[in-house]
């Protein structure tokens, strides 16, 4: 059985992951129902949440105040 469900979403984020899952072949919606099936199989997030290190908030402070950034595509991140 299948339920409509409305859902707010950060529309960067859900255009970027959709252009993924299109790649894999995948909906939205067919994604969302493999990310709860794997909760539902593991009891639990099915992957590690952590709280970030020190350095890695500072980077993640730098990037939200626009410092230290560089463009970048996929591409060169598939590379590096």
């Amino acid at each position: 059985m299948r339920q409509t469900t409305s859902i707010k979403l950060d529309t960067a984020v859900k255009n970027e992951a959709q252009e993924i899952f299109a790649q894999l072949g995948l909906t939205l919606g067919e994604a969302v129902n493999l990310f709860l099936n794997q909760v539902r199989l593991r009891k639990g997030i099915p992957f590690d949440i952590e709280i970030p290190n020190a350095k890695t908030q500072q980077i993640m402070n730098e990037v939200r105040e626009g410092k230290n950034i560089e463009d970048f595509s996929f591409d060169e991140l598939k590379h590096a």
